[in-house]
């Protein structure tokens, strides 16, 4: 072997290792953001996250390490607004009644014919009504909403059909609700009588009769089946639902001003994919339910959203809002 292919050799090595320490190097100096979300993977709530991602990367490319962890596999749902908290996870999607359980004045939002539609609940959140709103969030959670995300529009879904105008027409109806206090009074202010019971047993409670009717947006109607052991859907379009995509205020005040409005840009065209595909889906899913048989009809609007504001007004809830701020809502077109 000649000396100059040993020194060749040896620089080669030594490139190779050069290259080895340098690697690990650079990907350190990438900003980690980890995101943690129960969504399943055909959730539009699931694929947003990639939408932030590529976005990111397209704004910033290689400050950030965007890691997207579904299933609830690195946090168990409910449990991230804490672990947000304290610093040990960047990202999620907090829901109106887990930031309610630490800013009490946002349980208005977990209240019926609060929120019209899709549109108007963008035009609440990015506006001066958001704006006061996260602001206190952010001192109280230690967590920066970044962009608000369509969660869907629940609906009543009828056993047998039955002919629905005012929530005196729901008068006696075992209508399924989520176990806790506040969905319940929800089910009772649409004047049904409110039945706790399990997600997981709905549709058998459904079909033997245990309950005569169950609410959730229409994807979920779909995708449980339920429209299999129903014959109506009313569509009361009691609750827009919605979730707030967060970042830990750690990480957020660790970044840099542009990065901040790189990360706020990604988050609210996250948002506004899932927005536009939810919106989307739930318009034909109206089509798909009838031509499975069932009954869609619309009831008194007017009427539903009159009786449930005023039950709601009358109620505890109402004396944690801020004065006003009801009014503020209704007025916002």
């Amino acid at each position: 072997m000649t000396e100059s292919t040993i020194n060749r050799r040896t620089l080669l090595a030594a490139t190779a290792a050069l290259g080895a320490t340098t690697l690990p190097a650079m990907a350190q100096s990438k900003t980690v953001l980890r995101i943690s979300t129960p969504a399943v993977p055909d959730d539009w709530h699931a694929k947003m996250w990639t939408v932030f991602k590529d976005a990111l990367e397209k704004s910033a490319p290689g400050e950030f390490d965007v890691q997207i962890n579904l299933n609830a596999s690195l946090f168990k749902q409910g449990t991230e607004p804490a672990a947000m908290a304290r610093g040990n996870l960047e990202l999620s999607t907090v829901s109106a009644f887990d930031i309610a359980k630490l800013v009490p004045e946002f349980s208005i939002f977990t209240a019926g014919y609060v929120i019209r539609d899709p549109a108007q609940q963008q035009k609440v959140f990015n506006g001066p009504i958001g704006a006061e709103l996260f602001k206190t969030v952010a001192e109280k959670m230690d967590i920066t909403v970044l962009s608000t995300c369509y969660l869907g529009t629940r609906q009543v879904n009828l056993r047998e059909v039955r002919n629905v105008k005012t929530p005196a027409d729901l008068k006696g109806v075992k209508l399924r609700m989520p176990g806790s206090k506040e969905w319940l009074f929800l089910g009772e202010a649409l004047g049904a009588t409110a039945t706790p019971l399990a997600f997981g047993e709905v549709y058998l409670g459904l079909k033997t009769g245990t309950i005569d009717a169950q609410d959730n947006p229409l994807p979920t109607v779909r995708a449980a089946k339920f429209y299999e052991v129903t014959k109506q859907i009313v569509m009361t379009s009691h609750l827009v639902d919605g979730i707030f995509l967060s970042i830990s205020n750690k990480s957020f005040n660790a970044l840099s001003p542009a990065q901040k409005q790189k990360v706020t840009a990604a988050a609210q065209a996250a948002a506004a994919f899932n927005n536009d595909n939810r919106i989307k889906e739930e318009a034909q899913l109206v089509e798909f339910f009838k031509k499975e048989g069932l009954q869609v009809t619309t009831p008194d609007l007017d009427a539903f959203h009159k009786s449930v504001q005023a039950t709601y007004q009358a109620s505890d809830y109402a004396k944690v809002w801020p004065k006003g701020l009801i009014e503020r809502i209704n007025a916002t077109k």
